[in-house]
């Protein structure tokens, strides 16, 4: 199977069961930044050799999900194609894990700064991908119809990332950096 198809060549792409839209619409920005998104966490599991692997694939795997239903164009269509459902056992499951990291940190009582380790950095990279990913799809469902689970499944994964920034700097003996508002 070739990768080219020359199909987009005109700026032009397809959804899943053919439909033909721009690339730059707001649903191709939407399933783009969500593919961003799995490439940076990616690049995190890299950055942890591996030690994230148990807590990033699943994440991973559903974000994939989560593109292919966007890319489906309804719920329909992917149902039609058996493309998996984003579930709220998917939105629990990061609430169990953001739960079981926080019970080893230290209270947070300020905002805190970015930094201190690369995979660390790597995960905050990780979490403001994912917001800009949950604006776009809350500004496609303001125009289309669009699940809710896909916009409260990257709403918690942004809060997770967060946590998970926190926790990877902990178990590698770096404090966080509060910010100090300077008049």
């Amino acid at each position: 199977m070739k990768i080219y198809t020359r199909t987009g060549d005109k700026g032009q792409t397809g959804l899943l069961g053919g439909t033909r839209v721009a690339k730059n619409s707001l649903r191709i920005e939407a399933y783009g930044t969500v593919d961003e998104l799995n490439s940076h966490i990616g690049l995190l599991r890299d950055q942890a050799d591996g030690s994230l692997d148990e807590e990033l694939i699943p994440i991973q795997e559903v974000l994939f999900t989560l593109g292919s239903r966007l890319a489906s164009g309804t719920d329909e269509q992917a149902e039609k194609f058996r493309v998996p459902a984003v579930t709220e056992q998917h939105v629990a499951n990061l609430e169990e894990s953001m739960d079981r990291m926080e019970a080893e940190l230290p209270e947070m009582r300020n905002f805190i700064l970015p930094g201190g380790h690369l995979a660390s950095s790597q995960a905050h990279v990780c979490r403001t991908v994912c917001r800009r990913a949950e604006r776009m799809v809350v500004r496609l469902a303001a125009e289309e119809a669009v699940s809710e689970i896909l916009v409260r499944y990257l709403n918690r994964l942004s809060d997770h990332l967060f946590v998970l920034a926190r926790s990877i700097a902990h178990r590698n003996g770096v404090a966080d950096t509060p910010w100090k508002p300077r008049a």
